[in-house]
Parts: structure tokens; sequence; C-alpha cells
């Protein structure tokens, strides 16, 4: 009987033993699951925090990767290249050399794509940019040796007569202005090379350079000057 008694005794005491311990790890368990989600996830909230962060300074790293002179050349050569495609634009109808009209239509080509990507950069600047038909005189001055604020554009009273033109006078009209005007262009161009911060801009000024000064050659050659 007392053999009895001491057997029950002990397998109570070792279920007693065995719940404590069944309920400890289960515990430490929770615990360890609940220290992990809590890492995990402050961790994923700190990832994020941190990539955004870096976005947000990656934004601001290509905003701010600009001076006043990209501003001045952006909002300078905008009306600018407005002004030669509203000359090139004339050509369709007013030229009588397909040679005339064919350099027209390149430069409407080439211009017009600039324009639209030097919007943009004054856009995310934060700058105003040129819509089509502002005055000149709203515009700001550009930095640049020869003191003209924009140097190649027409008066009112040269486009005036370029706009009256026809066949041969218009050709040699349109060929003339559009040099003067192309030598603008690089010269403003040349400005934005040795003064320009932001890459983008400097690198579209050498482009400027490149295919401007090729087709002040070819429109020299089309007045019989080379």
């Amino acid at each position: 009987m007392r053999n009895t008694r001491t057997r029950t005794l002990t397998r109570r005491a070792f279920l007693t033993a065995a719940s404590v311990t069944a309920a400890l790890v289960l515990a430490a368990c929770g615990s360890d699951s609940g220290d992990s989600g809590d890492s995990d996830s402050s961790g994923s909230a700190g990832s994020d925090t941190s990539a955004s962060s870096s976005a947000s300074a990656g934004a601001d790293a290509a905003a701010g990767a600009h001076n006043p002179q990209d501003v001045s050349f952006a909002q300078g050569m905008i009306p600018h290249h407005q002004q030669a495609l509203t000359m090139a634009k004339l050509a369709a109808d007013r030229a009588s050399s397909a040679k005339v009209k064919d350099l027209a239509s390149r430069i409407e080509k080439a211009q017009d794509p600039e324009i639209k990507t030097m919007s943009g950069w004054l856009t995310s600047w934060g700058e105003d940019a040129p819509k089509s038909g502002d005055g000149m005189e709203s515009m700001p001055g550009m930095d640049h040796s020869g003191g003209d604020a924009m140097p190649g554009m027409m008066d009112p009273a040269d486009m005036g007569k370029l706009d009256k033109a026809s066949g041969a006078d218009f050709d040699t009209m349109f060929l003339t202005m559009m040099i003067d005007h192309h030598e603008g262009a690089v010269d403003m161009a040349n400005t934005e090379k040795s003064k320009g911060k932001y890459g983008p801009a400097t690198s579209m000024a050498d482009d400027i350079v490149t295919a401007q000064t090729a087709e002040i050659t070819e429109m020299n050659k089309l007045l019989g000057k080379n």
C-alpha cells in the first residue's frame, strides 16, 4: 500500500515538473518570436526610411547640381531656339531652294526636342520656363562677354521682312539671318560650356556648338561665300 502511494506521489511530482518546464519553454519561444518580429519590423522600417531618405537625397542632389549660369542658359536658349523654329517653318512655303528647305527641316527636328528638354530642367529646378511667344525683354540676361543679352536674335522688323519675302530673296535673307542666329547660339553655348555646372546642360551646349558651327559652314556655302 505504501509503495503504491509512493509511486503515485512520484508520478504527480514528475507530471507537475514536466508541465512547468513545458510552460517555460512555450513562454520563451513566444518571447523569442515576438522579439524576432519586432526586430524584423524595426529593421524593415529602418530600411524603408533609409531608402526613402537616400532617394530624397538623390533627388535633391540632382536638382541642386546646377548653378545660375545653367538657369540662364536654359532660359535664354529656349526663346532663341523658338525664334529659329519660327524662321525655319517659314521656309516650307517661301523658300525656292530644296537645300534651304532641307536645312530648315533639320533645324526644326534638332531644336524642338532641345526646347522640351531645357523646359524640363527649369521645371525640376523650380525656375520659370519661357513659353512660346514670351517677349525677349522678359528673359533674363546671359552671362557672356558680348554684353548682348540675346546674341543673334532677330528684331521684329527683321522677322517681318523675312515673313514677306519669297523665292530666291527669301533664301538669301533666311540664310543670312540664320547664320547670325547660329553664331549667337554658339556664343551662348560656349559660355555654358565654360561656366555651367549641370552636366546635361554643358553636354547639350557642346552639341549645339558642334551642330550649328557645321550648319554655319553649310549656309555660307549655299550663299557662295565658301
